[in-house]
């Protein structure tokens, strides 16, 4: 089993910055993947970002140049700097970890709000 803890998510501004934090604990062995996704009312659940290794990474179209992902490996965490945010970006965001011994596991997300 993989626990992941989020932090980081709250009201912010258009325009302003917020960084997410995830903590991956448990029985976790060679983590493959680390990444966010998020989800709006209404909608699917998207992918934000992912990076595989120290980096390697994805985006979703809509964050492209705005947001960054980074991730400590002796600390089993990731991060998300959400930069120039947008009131489209309002949604849960849930952290992603994908690894050798127990596949996938997401946490139980964070509200991101950015006001208008």
């Amino acid at each position: 089993q993989v626990q992941l803890v989020e932090s980081g998510g709250g009201l912010v501004q258009a325009g302003g910055s917020l960084r997410l934090s995830c903590v991956a604990s448990g029985t976790i062995f060679s983590i493959n993947v680390m990444g966010w996704y998020r989800q709006a009312p209404g909608n699917q659940r998207e992918l934000v970002a992912t990076i595989r290794g120290s980096s390697w990474t994805d985006f979703g179209d809509s964050v492209k140049g705005r947001f960054t992902i980074s991730r400590d490996s002796a600390k089993n965490t990731v991060y998300l700097q959400m930069n120039s945010l947008k009131p489209e970006d309002t949604a849960v965001y849930y952290c992603y970890v994908n690894s050798v011994l127990s596949g996938s596991s997401w946490g139980q997300g964070t509200q991101v709000t950015v006001s208008s």
